[in-house]
Parts: structure tokens; sequence; C-alpha cells
């Protein structure tokens, strides 16, 4: 049942979250509020406290990632789920990680997203059909899949990010790899991005912390 559920809606783009409210207005859900941006969103789901947060991931300024990211920090037991175009292997990964207990695909029907806010409310992990084929190819690979720090990241960008974790320059890691200096710059961006993280420091924090660059 969704009827009593309350909820924040966390997106960047009006004509969808007017779509958005009016579905789940139709199914009884109480929209508590809406933001633009992670940022706004974390600020309206600690003032609010819904029951469950709707998020998308790709929006300006503070990700829908790292506004999981903090939501998970503020309140353990926040329900966030994420309703994104985002399908790629690392996005899913990235929000799992976060915290976020569903992942949709802006394509589900009122029905898909109807069960997955119950099952999300309920504190159940649901994710849509091409998610969860995801996560069981994934998951498949077994102990040489998990054992990998950063599994989003390709194997060379971990080796990138290992040698950013040592203090290499851009400069230092193309000479080491043999690599133009666009190159390291292009596959840089990437870990930043997959990583989520704002900046080089931040990236050598977390680098280390799962064991590179020692």
């Amino acid at each position: 049942m969704t009827e009593a559920l309350r909820v924040v809606l966390v997106d960047d783009h009006p004509l969808f979250r007017q779509g958005l409210r009016t579905l789940l207005e139709d199914l009884g859900v109480t929209v508590l509020a809406e933001a633009v941006d992670g940022e706004s969103g974390v600020a309206a789901v600690v003032e609010h406290r819904p029951d469950v947060v709707f998020m998308d991931l790709q929006m300006p300024g503070v990700s829908g990632v790292e506004a999981t990211r903090r939501l998970t920090d503020l309140m353990p037991d926040v329900k966030v789920l994420v309703l994104t175009m985002v399908e790629d292997d690392q996005a899913v990964f990235a929000a799992i990680q976060a915290g976020a207990l569903g992942y949709l695909l802006k394509g589900a029907g009122q029905e898909e997203i109807s069960r997955a806010l119950a099952s999300v409310a309920s504190g159940q992990g649901v994710y849509g059909p091409e998610v969860a084929r995801r996560l069981r190819t994934f998951f498949a690979g077994g102990a040489v899949a998990s054992a990998q720090p950063f599994p989003s990241l390709s194997d060379r960008e971990r080796e990138v990010l290992g040698l950013i974790a040592e203090g290499a320059s851009n400069t230092d890691i193309a000479r080491r790899l043999f690599l133009s200096d666009k190159t390291v710059r292009n596959y840089v961006s990437s870990i930043f991005t997959k990583l989520d993280v704002s900046g080089r420091s931040e990236a050598i924090v977390r680098a280390r912390e799962a064991g590179l660059g020692r």
C-alpha cells in the first residue's frame, strides 16, 4: 500500500518532477517537497523526514550519489529510491554503495514505481529488471570481481588512481604509463566522476582508504 506514504522528490527536470508528482498523488502519496539538486535535496529531506526519497543522479552541483551518501551519514534509516536515466554499471554500483535502497530507470511505469515505492518504504531493496540483470552479472564474477577496490573503475583507471594516490602528477603518470597528457586527463576526469569526488585530494583519501598508493 502506498496511500499513507510521504516522499520528497529530488530532480533537476521540472517537467519530470511534475509528472512524477501527478503519478504519485494519483496513488494517494503525499509529496512533501521538491528539490532541484543534491544540496537542496539533502536539506529538504532533513527538514521533512519523508518515508522515501526519490533521487535523480545527474544534477548540477551536488550529485545524487553524493546527496545519498550525505543523507545516509546524517540519517542512517533514510530510504532512497533512485529514479534516473543513467543505467551504466558504474552509476548503479556507486548509488548502491552510497546507500540507495532501490534503483529504477525513468522509463518505469506507474505500477512498477508503485511496487518499488512500497518495497523501499518497508526496507526492502528493489531494482528494475535491467538493473537487476546487471547486478546478477556482476556478482556472478564472484570473489575475483569483489576483491578489486572500486569495481566501477576499469583496470587502467584503477592503475591511474593508484599512481594518483602515490602523489604522482598527471605528467608523471603520462610518462610512467607511456600515455599522452590528454589521455591521462581524460582518465582522471572519468575517475573523479565514477568515484563522485570533487578533486584530487578527495580521490587520494578514498584511494588510500581502499589500500591503493601505499
